[in-house]
This record gives C-alpha cells, sequence and structure tokens, in this order.
C-alpha cells in the first residue's frame, strides 16, 4: 500500500502524487473500501479516486531516479513491437499505454518512429493512430522520466538521444 504523499504512475494518468487514503461517501461506492485521492502531476485532468486494492496493473510506485537511469541504458536493447496486422498493432499500442511499462512504451515508440521512417520513404504519411500512439507513448514515458531525474520534460527527448549517443553518461 502507497502512503500520503508518495508518487506514482497512473496507468494512462502519468505521474500523479498522493494527496490522501480515505473512505468515499458518495451514492453506490462501498463506504469500507479505501480509496487514494491522487493529483497528477502534469496539471490536466481533475483529482483521481484510484481504489486501494487496484493492483499494480493500475497503479506503481513512480521511477526513481536509478531506475529511470537503467531505463534509458536499456533503450538500445529494447526491442520494437512489429505487428503486420493494423488491427493487432493498434492493440499492442492500446496495451502498452495500459501496462503504462518504460519497457513496451519505449517499445512501440521505436516501432512507430521505424514504421513512420519507412512510409516516408514510400512517400506516405505517418498514419493517425501510428501518430495518436506516439505522441501517448512519448507523454507518459518523458514524464516519468522527466520527474525521475528532476529534469524538465521539454528536455528528456534530445537527453534521451544524447545518453543514447554517449555524449552524456548517465
Amino acid at each position: 500500500m502507497f502512503e500520503i504523499g508518495d508518487y506514482v504512475m497512473k496507468t494512462s494518468k502519468g505521474v500523479c502524487h498522493i494527496d490522501d487514503i480515505t473512505h468515499l461517501d458518495m451514492a453506490g461506492i462501498d463506504k469500507e473500501k479505501l480509496y487514494y485521492v491522487m493529483t497528477p502531476l502534469d496539471g490536466r485532468g481533475s483529482t483521481l479516486y484510484v481504489s486501494v486494492d487496484a493492483g499494480p496493473s493500475n497503479i506503481r510506485a513512480a521511477m526513481t531516479k536509478g531506475q529511470a537511469e537503467d531505463v534509458i541504458n536499456a533503450i538500445p536493447d529494447i526491442q520494437e513491437a512489429w505487428v503486420e496486422n493494423d488491427k493487432l498493432r493498434e492493440q499492442c499500442y492500446k496495451d502498452a499505454v495500459r501496462s503504462g511499462s518504460p519497457e513496451a512504451l519505449i517499445s512501440i515508440i521505436k516501432t512507430i518512429y521505424s514504421r513512420k521512417k519507412l512510409r516516408e520513404d514510400q512517400g506516405k504519411k505517418n498514419t493517425a493512430v501510428d501518430e495518436r500512439y506516439f505522441k501517448q507513448a512519448e507523454e507518459l514515458l518523458y514524464a516519468e522520466i522527466a520527474f525521475a531525474l528532476g529534469k524538465d520534460k521539454a528536455e528528456i527527448c534530445d537527453y534521451i538521444t544524447n545518453c543514447i549517443r554517449g555524449r552524456v553518461m548517465v
């Protein structure tokens, strides 16, 4: 169980601060059940209420600095999630975003980047589905890494690129 003041990663919402742990007094809700009252750090959206028993598939501890450094160092070794079938590919993207797993997000970012390059070489535009999931995956991944490293999210893409190219030691 997390504590008030902890920072967590809420799948598909990003890094959140746990403001309170309480019972909710709302119609149709079990008044004995405990909920985390959380605020997303990105400032977009309202207060979130997540059941304490939601489990690790829905909420996990936000990355530490060391974990973020490990994730960045692992990027070259993370395989693309290449799927030929459009519907199965979109499901793969959805699953990665829902999981909130940094490795899954990196995998689809790499996949979509490769697909974009391939389509550009063929004189085609990137698909709307690829664009949407690329943005979502980058948003979630960069926000969590930025939080863990104490950096601004806007500088994370360049920071990661420089780390991978060996210009910055993580």
